[in-house]
């Protein structure tokens, strides 16, 4: 049974999607309203503990102001502290990100293992970008903050990265948009491609659970069913929302 997490101001927490850097609202409130959410996703068992490095995130959100280009994002500032925190507490060794426009969203999950937001060592963060102009100014930034490797973007159709991808897959993240027909209900087959691959404890975020909820009604039943992952919390702290699912 899928749990909500819901602030009460999430309807009035709006952002400026061309402006990603604005600051709207005290640093103490953002990060009171992103510890709530760690706590219920810990209480759920998707995570195991709440513990992450405010420091180090804050020098991970300061690189990404300094070197990114970023036409506009819909990932909030709430939003980028969450994502950052989960891979900073889940430390997946692999990771794939499907749909990561700029890179903005892809590095807010792979800054945790790369860059000045470092907290542990990863082997393989991919983005995946079907758009090969996009893909290749995703790359160029990742690439301002990694000069190791360790995360990357690649142009191509998420599903068959997921699919092909030859380990398993401890994070997953699903911000991709598919066809006229499927729009944001894509998220379900990137989810079943990598489902072989992705063990015991494997964590899955889906963005947009709540402005896309009719389109993702299929993929959310899915998994919010015990049948086959473990816990699912919808995060709702910005009128987004955040899935967050565990195996």
């Amino acid at each position: 049974m899928a749990r909500t997490y819901q602030t009460d101001d999430w309807q009035q927490y709006h952002m400026d999607y061309g402006k990603p850097h604005e600051r709207l609202e005290p640093e103490e409130r953002e990060i009171e309203v992103v510890q709530g959410a760690l706590e219920v996703l810990c209480a759920e068992g998707i995570l195991p503990h709440t513990r992450y490095d405010g420091a180090k995130f804050l020098a991970h959100r300061e690189a990404v102001r300094e070197t990114f280009e970023i036409p506009w994002t819909a990932i909030s500032p709430r939003m980028q502290r969450l994502l950052y925190a989960v891979s900073a507490i889940v430390q997946p060794v692999n990771m794939i990100a499907a749909g990561v426009f700029c890179g903005n969203t892809f590095i807010s999950n792979a800054g945790a293992a790369v860059g000045p937001g470092a907290c542990y060592v990863a082997d393989s963060l991919v983005g995946v970008e079907i758009v090969p102009a996009e893909a290749e100014r995703a790359e160029r930034n990742v690439r301002r903050i990694d000069p190791t490797g360790v995360a990357q973007v690649v142009a191509a159709d998420a599903v068959d990265v997921a699919r092909d991808f030859p380990g398993p897959i401890h994070l997953l993240y699903l911000d991709a948009d598919g066809d006229a027909a499927r729009g944001k209900g894509i998220y379900f087959d990137i989810l079943r491609a990598a489902w072989d691959r992705m063990p015991a404890g494997a964590v899955v975020c889906a963005h947009n659970s709540v402005n896309c909820a009719d389109r993702l009604k299929h993929y959310l039943a899915h998994v919010r069913d015990p049948a086959h992952l473990r816990a699912s919390v919808n995060v709702v702290f910005d009128i987004e929302g955040l899935e967050v699912s565990v195996r």
